[in-house]
């Protein structure tokens, strides 16, 4: 089957059977190749997973060779949500050809992302019809607390990491996210990184994949 978004994958062995999804959403800029490299690790410990991670649907307006998930030429916060609806409409039609695919269900997925991955994993987990097995933000944010509220459904256990020397995106983002979550009744986990920026260490992997563990 062709997928809607060009992606990276990576299968269990040959004689493993796919039981788990773990979707992987790249940051602005970047590309599947990119993001899978978390895979590396992951992968050992979690043999009956399929690990997704597909190319942003456009092209970065600032850096061509890498993609997006929405665009930020432009400061305006009305302009960001409705790219960011449309990426999730394609995130939607993907994660739906998925499913079909390999014969999952939303249980079965865990949604993954870094930086603007993190921001569309939580809003494409919080508003689908039936809950996910969980989220897991690095470095991201709710994009826009006011929709979310309106259109959340589901209380997809969430783990959100941060930095807290990150100056791309703010660590005070964490502590607005997980307000909002708990407000909403989400269970949700938040760790700060003493000393890290925008990016993921091995910490934060770590930390990662030992709440994915528990959840799977």
């Amino acid at each position: 089957m062709t997928f809607c978004l060009e992606s990276t994958i990576i299968k269990p062995e040959k004689d493993k059977n796919i039981n788990n999804l773990v979707l992987l959403l790249h940051g602005y800029g970047g590309d599947g190749k990119d993001i899978s490299t978390l895979t590396l690790n992951w992968k050992r410990h979690l043999p009956n997973t399929i690990f997704i991670c597909p190319n942003g649907h456009e092209v970065c307006q600032i850096n061509p060779s890498g993609y997006q998930w929405f665009d930020l030429t432009k400061d305006d916060p009305n302009y960001i949500l409705n790219e960011t609806l449309k990426a999730e409409k394609k995130i939607n039609k993907f994660l739906d050809e998925i499913k079909e695919e390999y014969n999952l269900d939303n249980k079965q997925i865990i949604l993954s992302g870094f930086s603007q991955g993190c921001m569309m994993s939580i809003n494409v987990g919080l508003t689908a019809e039936q809950a996910y097995r969980c989220i897991v933000g690095f470095s991201g944010k709710i994009i826009n607390i006011e929709n979310l509220k309106i259109r959340k459904k589901n209380l997809t256990s969430t783990l959100l990491i941060h930095g807290d020397a990150d100056d791309i995106v703010s660590p005070t983002h964490l502590l607005e996210a997980k307000d909002f979550l708990l407000r909403e009744k989400v269970n949700v986990d938040t760790y700060l990184i003493k000393n890290c920026g925008h990016h993921i260490p091995i910490d934060a992997s770590s930390i990662a994949l030992n709440y994915i563990l528990k959840k799977i």
